[in-house]
């Protein structure tokens, strides 16, 4: 009896430390933009014009705040060009690199998602 109740209790610290993981995974990469500019970036090295062409109805003071949040969790790597005018580009560190299976995981979700759902307005169509 002893024995079931304390794998209850590893099972429950388990689980709280699995929610907490998820919890700051989330807090992270939080909000509309973040998930699509990792995205972009996931493609290769972007100029900040690029990533706003990319990343759709962004503007340019949001991409700039949302790039700093993820310079600052190390996931976004910012590299100023010595050009003129000066360029900057922005890239995937190696952790950044580290969600590649995270947002393709998203992008087959929501193609299969979109097919679902489109299939169900179809039938309610017809």
């Amino acid at each position: 009896m002893e024995s079931t109740t304390q794998e209850n209790h590893t099972k429950e610290k388990c689980a709280a430390g699995n929610i907490m993981a998820v919890q700051d995974a989330m807090e992270i990469l939080s909000g509309k933009w973040k998930i699509q500019i990792i995205g972009s970036l996931c493609f290769g090295k972007k100029r900040f014009k690029e990533l706003q062409r990319n990343v759709n109805g962004v503007t340019a003071k949001m991409l700039s705040k949302e790039l700093r949040d993820l310079e600052t969790n190390q996931l976004v790597k910012r590299t100023v060009i010595d050009t003129i005018p000066v360029s900057v580009e922005y890239e995937l560190t190696e952790h950044g690199a580290t969600l590649r299976k995270v947002i393709d995981e998203l992008m087959h979700w929501g193609l299969l998602h979109r097919k679902k759902i489109m299939q169900k307005e179809e039938v309610a169509v017809s």
